[in-house]
């Protein structure tokens, strides 16, 4: 068996045994009453005291060895038989047995066993005491509707408050995060800004439990997921530090500045790889650069993200986040400043083959872009005011999409225990929780986190606890309903039939349009050509229709003045009736009345 890595501790580190003795007691201080106290005091009457009849001791605990205990079956070997008799013999065994068999203290002792195994026997024929009755039966839990309630609140200790620019949580049981504080209106900074960033435990908010020393601010921080005493960072001025958290604040080792980003760090993400120091950093100059953390003299590995392929720095597309799934170790993603996904293949032969695609994307900077933990083909991206769900197949447009929201959306996360939830965080301090298979036009769940922008996100490895940083450097822990964090029945095949579906739809509705521009662009040329070599056919056939307009023209015309006619004549008839009645004369008296 390989030894794939051993954790080791320092003698020092361990806690110091206690060491207990016998000896008498002794008075340490001796606290005098003061008098002039005496007439504050109120006396009470009538006054109760609890008096218990046992000496009062001191009380200690103490780790004894442990003492396992194993349960075994009788050991049984045959015996109880006479000296006489030989065991192995089965002639002398028989002859002894019928010998035995007839004696009567052998048949009463029997008979009187032989009435309890019976009972025994009746029982467990009439009742199966280990029959499970309700074990086909589904239990039906109570539907409560989904919530969160806050359980604590980090804010910046510093007096020039900085926003939480990054988190991360502590790879083992999420106990601690990793919070980096920066001032995202970099030209405005004070010269008084702290760089610090810090590492608080998420029960104790009063006081952090490590301090996070850079030479720039950081922006981006995130641990390993392999050594959880190590983190890496990006810095403002571009420049990649990591920290082991036994050696202290300050940084082991940062990257050379001439060999760094030249803009501020935006995103740093863990590879896969067997040392587990190896990593990869984007930025808004244009570079996605790989290090080791062991010599961080130079990168590794440099890809320019130019959509022209021709690798030149100044048509290169700014980095803002970073997608990397473990599970396909060559591909990962970046999401730019001007609003397109670039996909990328880093085992491509030639840097120009490393893009691989680009998708279109947002009107804005994609400030989050990460696969679904369930389904690594499909991927959401946060920019401008919507969320977007991907599909890896179709290049042109998304498969679902959020409503636009009247606020900017910050940043987003898929929820690593539902594959259907994940959440949304904006610029008016609210955290949307999506869950598509209740609800898709709306969120399930609105908080409304503080009064200020939400700028980052994280959702801890058991997606109870939702960590919010604020644009103040006010971090919110968030604790979610069981019915956000629990998978529901049959919801992966749910969420896979729906990305499905959607793909499908839009891989009809992307035939369909390539179609109509290929009839579009067919008929267009047709038309050119027929400009330059006009046909006797084509004028012809519009003399056919004018003619035949010139008819349908003048059978309507001619129909007109027909109806004109009659109503003319209709008109004239009624004129000439009521004449006639007025004109007769009224003979008879009666009809003259009426």
């Amino acid at each position: 068996m390989e030894i794939v890595y051993v954790y080791t501790k320092k003698r020092s580190e361990f806690g110091r045994q206690c060491n207990f003795s016998d000896r008498p007691a002794e008075l340490h201080v001796d606290v005098v009453p003061d008098p002039t106290l005496t007439t504050e005091f109120i006396e009470r009457n009538p006054c109760d005291t609890a008096i218990q009849c046992t000496q009062e001791m001191s009380e200690h605990e103490v780790n004894t060895e442990r003492f396992e205990t194993e349960s075994r079956g009788i050991n049984h070997v045959e015996g109880g038989w006479p000296k006489d008799i030989n065991p192995a013999e089965v002639e002398q065994t028989i002859r002894f047995r019928k010998k035995v068999e007839k004696e009567e203290h052998y048949i009463n002792t029997v008979q009187q066993l032989g009435s309890v195994m019976e009972h025994c026997i009746k029982q467990n024929n009439a009742i199966d005491i280990y029959e499970e009755y309700f074990d086909n039966m589904e239990v039906e839990s109570a539907e409560e509707p989904p919530s969160a309630k806050t359980i604590n609140v980090f804010r910046d200790p510093n007096e020039i408050k900085r926003t939480a620019t990054s988190l991360s949580w502590y790879p083992d049981g999420g106990k601690k995060l990793a919070v980096a504080y920066s001032n995202l209106e970099f030209q405005r900074s004070s010269p008084d800004t702290s760089f610090d960033s810090y590492i608080w435990d998420i029960e104790n908010p009063n006081k952090p439990e490590l301090t996070v020393k850079p030479v720039s601010p950081l922006v981006c921080l995130e641990y390993n997921p392999k050594d959880s005493h190590i983190l890496v960072g990006g810095c403002y001025n571009g420049q990649i530090a990591f920290w082991d958290t036994r050696k202290g604040s300050h940084p082991v080792e940062m990257s050379p500045i001439e060999q760094s980003h030249r803009d501020p760090v935006y995103k740093t993400i863990w590879l896969q790889s067997k040392t587990g120091t190896e990593c990869f950093s984007s930025s808004t100059d244009g570079q996605v650069l790989w290090w080791d953390i062991r010599k961080l003299g130079e990168p590794t590995e440099k890809l320019v993200l130019d959509p022209t392929r021709k690798l030149n720095i100044d048509n290169a597309l700014g980095g803002i986040s970073l997608e990397y799934e473990p599970t396909m170790p060559t591909k990962f993603m970046v999401g730019t400043e001007q609003g397109s996904i670039v996909s990328c293949n880093r085992k491509a032969k030639t840097p120009a083959e490393k893009i691989v695609c680009l998708y279109p994307g947002h009107y804005g900077p994609v400030y989050s872009l990460q696969r679904n933990p369930f389904f690594p083909k499909n991927f959401l991206t946060v920019g401008d005011w919507t969320a977007r769900i991907w599909s890896e197949d179709i290049r042109e447009a998304c498969i679902m999409w959020t409503k636009y929201h009247m606020s900017y959306l910050t940043d987003g996360t898929w929820s690593p225990v539902r594959p259907a939830v994940f959440f949304t965080t904006k610029m008016d301090g609210t955290l949307d929780v999506w869950d598509y298979l209740f609800k898709q036009n709306d969120p399930t769940l609105s908080i409304q986190v503080c009064d200020e922008a939400v700028h980052s996100l994280r959702v801890q490895d058991n997606g109870r606890i939702v960590a919010c940083g604020s644009h103040s450097g006010t971090t919110t822990l968030l604790e979610l309903s069981s019915g956000l964090c629990t998978m529901q029945k049959n919801e992966k095949n749910l969420v896979s039939g729906m990305f499905e579906r959607e793909t499908k739809r839009e891989k009809i509705l992307e035939a369909r349009h390539r179609e109509m521009r290929l009839k579009e662009r067919t008929q267009s040329q047709q038309g050119a050509r027929q400009d330059e070599e006009p046909r006797a056919e084509d004028d012809e056939e519009n003399e056919l229709i004018e003619k035949a307009e010139k008819e349908f023209l003048r059978a309507i015309e001619a129909e007109k003045k027909s109806l004109e006619g009659r109503q003319v004549e209709e008109i004239e008839e009624k004129e000439k009736a009521s004449e006639e009645e007025s004109e007769k004369p009224a003979d008879d008296p009666q009809q003259a009345e009426d």
